[in-house]
């Protein structure tokens, strides 16, 4: 599948250089969790309101290239995912059109998905990004985000080469928080557990470590450690 053959330029003043000597190696995703596009296309580019995303899909697949991938965009805020903390440094932020939880969560309709995998793919091409770093917001931010959220579809964005679905659950040694800790989790709280849940396991989000959860965080741990 080859990346997006058009893309609106949509420049968002919010955006600064790059660390450098530090690689582009994870990609997160996000929903803009407001009313409508326009009103997310018009924050993203307000530099009053200082946040922005390299790149912003609708739900009718149009896409938006709001920062150049070579600049830091600043979408991930107070964030950490394997020990790294200036997220933003290191990463490409897309934003999906979509009212969130409070204003009326929503599926993420198939023109918005199959355009997110061709920017994805084409994405990957360029930068050294690996499965495990393909992240949402909740991921990287558990105690304060919850986006994408559990109506995304992780799994079936695996299935196209982007991002990381365990094989097989099983159970692997070790325990949960140390366990999300090698997976890339920060933090060792509920709030993680549940993190993890809406991403891998969304039929139900409680924060708590049950079989099942333990299956599929032992099932990713595995897929990782194959991996290196």
């Amino acid at each position: 599948m080859s990346g997006p053959t058009d893309i609106v330029e949509q420049s968002s003043p919010n955006a600064n250089d790059r660390p450098p000597g530090v690689p582009v190696d994870m990609l997160v995703l996000h929903y803009t969790g407001m009313v409508s596009g326009i009103s997310a296309l018009t924050r993203l580019c307000d530099p009053d309101a200082k946040v922005s995303a390299h790149y912003l899909v609708d739900e009718d697949g149009t896409v938006y290239r709001l920062v150049p991938e070579e600049k830091r965009a600043w979408h991930a805020g107070l964030a950490c995912w394997r020990g790294e903390r200036d997220v933003n440094g290191r990463s490409v932020g897309i934003e999906l059109v979509n009212p969130g939880h409070a204003f009326g969560y929503r599926d993420f309709p198939a023109s918005q998905m199959t355009a997110l995998t061709r920017l994805a793919r084409d994405i990957l091409d360029r930068h050294p990004i690996p499965p495990r770093n393909v992240v949402g917001h909740s991921d990287i931010a558990p105690d304060r985000k919850l986006d994408p959220g559990e109506r995304f579809d992780w799994r079936g964005l695996a299935a196209r080469g982007i991002g990381l679905w365990p094989a097989m659950p099983q159970a692997v040694p070790g325990g949960v928080l140390a366990l999300l800790a090698e997976y890339g989790y920060d933090t060792a709280t509920r709030q993680a557990i549940a993190a993890f849940q809406r991403h891998f396991r969304p039929a139900r989000i409680d924060g708590i470590a049950d079989d099942e959860t333990l299956a599929m965080l032992g099932g990713a741990v595995a897929a990782v450690r194959a991996a290196a």
